[in-house]
């Protein structure tokens, strides 16, 4: 069994790309995806630094969301106006990290993929504001999660752990960009690959894999 480590963030375009091409890799491989947080901006000061302000930061990402756009199997579910016109600011992943880690704390990392793929379609498609604990936890309750049971796991100590964790995973890694991967904790891909690409990726080292368990 080949374990492909994910990083990613909720507001990240090139991980909306990626997420739907690794599913088709493990419906067809021995493959285990294991998710990682790797928030690239934690609040709105953090995005001021990196961006020069909050206006421009969202200016500068719907540009990136354009460069995905042309590379998505799916362009239109890409809604670039929905979200210019969204009436509040750029919203960083830092939540909806948490929420993640606490769904895959209570269902595991298939409840983690499942609850990160609706963000990131409420982000990217639908325009919502997953800054918003009201919008997360609609999603939440929409995946049979409640918020009473959320809330015992939410906030402890545990799950900022577990995103700090994955972060330091990534620093150790040398990983500075997203979205990432991590095979086999030994090769690190930084870079969205396609849908071609990681599969010849993935056959080639499962191939390996097999001929090295067999000698």
């Amino acid at each position: 069994m080949t374990t492909i480590e994910f990083f990613h963030d909720a507001v990240c375009g090139w991980c909306y790309l990626l997420s739907p091409r690794l599913r088709k890799i493990a419906a067809k491989y021995p493959v285990k995806v294991v998710h990682r947080a790797f928030v690239l901006q934690s609040n709105q000061l953090e995005m001021i630094a990196r961006f020069g302000s909050l206006a421009q930061a969202k200016r500068e990402i719907l540009q990136h969301w354009e460069q995905c756009q042309r590379y998505a199997e799916h362009p239109e579910l890409i809604n670039i106006e929905r979200m210019r016109a969204a009436p509040f600011n750029y919203p960083t992943g830092y939540l909806a990290a948490l929420y993640a880690k606490a769904i895959e704390k209570l269902g595991g990392q298939q409840a983690h993929w499942d609850f990160f793929d609706v963000v990131q379609r409420a982000h990217l498609y639908e325009a919502r504001n997953i800054a918003d604990v009201k919008v997360l936890n609609d999603i939440a309750k929409a995946h049979g999660f409640t918020y009473p049971e959320l809330l015992a796991t939410l906030y402890s100590p545990e799950v900022k752990k577990a995103v700090m964790h994955d972060k330091l995973r990534a620093e150790n890694f040398g990983i500075r960009t997203i979205p990432s991967l991590v095979i086999d904790g030994t090769k690190v891909v930084s870079q969205t690959l396609s849908l071609d690409q990681l599969e010849q990726l993935i056959a080639t080292h499962v191939e390996r894999q097999h001929v090295e368990e067999e000698s």
